[in-house]
């Protein structure tokens, strides 16, 4: 069994976690507004509700919680309920703001009106989490000016804002945090179907052209994730580019392209098949503990949580169980069949 290393998983075409080719065509393509958001219906259609209620009493929105994996939209909802809001937006993460100062820093900016998103909100350390509580709930924040005798609390009085947070894991979040959101959604895998709406908005904006068969194929091996879909469409218009016979991507096209990048039927790459073999293979089909299945693959216990679990739940070729991981018939059968390949 050969590891998986770090370098490796960087460089592969599913893998969900925004990529700096990523972030260059992101703002072409994310959508503008609530009109233009594809999937996540019943999300879209409450978000909708709290954005017109807000506007009505011209209130600033409830803070908002968006929880799902990666790539699946939360920082385009969080951009588009500022857009519909007609607010400007703040954009940071959990991981950026070391200090309570740097958060300090970041309120006192904040107009009334504005939206405050903190991507990774699960990641702030405990003293930051523990300013935003009265920011929050009575926007106001006391900070400690030195220690000892002349130690002295400076309070501040904010403007009122929208916090939206994102994250991954939500179970990570301390209670006192998520119960102050007033509105929470989680962020469900997209359908096939969705993901070829969004491919051909996508295609068109990149001046690609495309047709109905292609999209879906893409679309099948794209994870139920936006991010992946995007990406998957740029490696095959390269390929059309390079081998492809003329100007549109059609179903064939597509197949090829894919088939080349090692992304099989079900938008498993040779990463995900070598996990499910060494499962396969060392553990029986398991149970296998995540922190014996990290070690061997030398990866981290919670990128493989965050990022490969999710999926493969999804599909079903894990379960969690309390022994350990599994793999079901399904996924057994699958690496059976492309035992070759991995």
């Amino acid at each position: 069994m050969e590891n998986t290393s770090h370098a490796d998983d960087r460089k592969r075409i599913v893998l969900t976690q925004e990529t700096e080719e990523d972030q260059l065509y992101s703002l072409s393509l994310r959508p503008a507004d609530v009109s233009e958001f594809v999937g996540q219906k019943d999300l879209v259609e409450n978000l909708k509700l709290s954005i017109q209620a807000a506007k009505k009493r011209k209130e600033p929105l409830e803070h908002v919680l968006f929880s799902g994996p990666p790539g699946l939209g939360k920082t385009s909802l969080a951009n588009i309920v500022a857009h519909e809001m007609g607010a400007h937006i703040v954009v940071t993460s959990g991981p950026a703001i070391d200090r309570a100062g740097d958060l300090v820093g970041i309120l006192t900016s904040l107009e009334a009106g504005d939206v405050l998103f903190i991507d990774e909100i699960h990641r702030l350390s405990k003293v930051v989490e523990e300013f935003l509580y009265p920011a929050m709930e009575q926007f106001k924040i006391d900070f400690v000016v030195d220690k000892g005798p002349t130690a002295k609390t400076i309070n501040f009085n904010l403007k009122p804002f929208t916090l939206i947070g994102a994250t991954t894991r939500s179970g990570l979040l301390a209670s006192p945090l998520r119960d102050r959101f007033g509105i929470y959604h989680h962020l469900e895998f997209y359908e096939p179907e969705d993901l070829a709406q969004i491919l051909k908005s996508s295609a068109k904006k990149l001046s690609i052209d495309i047709d109905q068969e292609a999209a879906m194929e893409i679309a099948r091996r794209s994870r139920g994730t936006p991010r992946i879909t995007n990406r998957l469409l740029r490696r095959v218009r390269d390929y059309l580019q390079v081998k492809g016979e003329g100007d549109t991507i059609t179903k064939d096209v597509a197949g090829r392209a894919l088939e080349q990048l090692k992304v099989d039927i079900y938008g498993l790459d040779a990463a995900d098949r070598r996990l499910i073999k060494l499962m396969y293979e060392h553990y029986e089909g398991g149970p296998v503990g995540i922190e014996a299945l990290a070690a061997t693959l030398n990866e981290e216990s919670d990128t493989l949580i965050d990022v490969v679990e999710p999926y493969l739940l999804k599909i079903g070729f894990m379960k969690r169980t309390q022994r350990g991981r599994m793999l079901s018939d399904e996924a057994k059968k699958h690496i059976e069949t492309t035992m070759l390949n991995v």
